[in-house]
C-alpha cells in the first residue's frame, strides 16, 4: 500500500478507525479481550465500567469491525475480530514510551 496515493474515502476510513480508538474506555475493553472471548458481565468486572457504558462501547467497536460478537443463549460474547489492533497499540505505546523517556531525560 502506498500511503501517498490513498483516496479521500480511504483516508476517511482510517480517520474513523483512529476516532473509534480515541476513547479510553474502548481501549480498556480491547485490552480486557486480549486474553480471549468474554461476555458483557465479565467485561464490566474487568474494566470497572457500567454495563450501559460497556454495551455502548462494545456496539461501536463491533460496528467498526474491531470486535466480533456471538450469542449463546442469553449471553453475548465478544472477541477481537481484527488482531492487527494489538500491533497498532504496541506501536503507539512504544512510540509514547520513547517520547516520554526523552522528555524525562531533558529534565535531568
Amino acid at each position: 500500500m502506498n500511503r501517498k496515493t490513498l483516496s479521500d474515502d480511504a483516508l476517511d476510513l482510517i480517520a474513523g478507525r483512529f476516532k473509534l480508538l480515541s476513547e479510553a474506555s474502548r481501549l480498556k475493553l480491547i485490552i480486557a479481550l486480549e486474553e480471549g472471548e468474554r461476555n458483557v458481565g465479565e467485561l464490566v468486572t474487568a474494566t470497572d465500567l457500567t454495563q450501559a457504558n460497556v454495551s455502548r462501547h462494545l456496539a461501536a467497536l463491533t460496528d467498526g469491525g474491531i470486535l466480533a460478537r456471538r450469542k449463546e443463549g442469553l449471553n453475548v460474547y465478544y472477541s477481537i475480530a481484527d488482531p492487527g489492533i494489538f500491533q497498532m497499540c504496541e506501536s503507539v505505546c512504544g512510540s509514547l514510551k520513547k517520547r516520554l523517556g526523552e522528555q524525562s531525560e531533558a529534565f535531568r
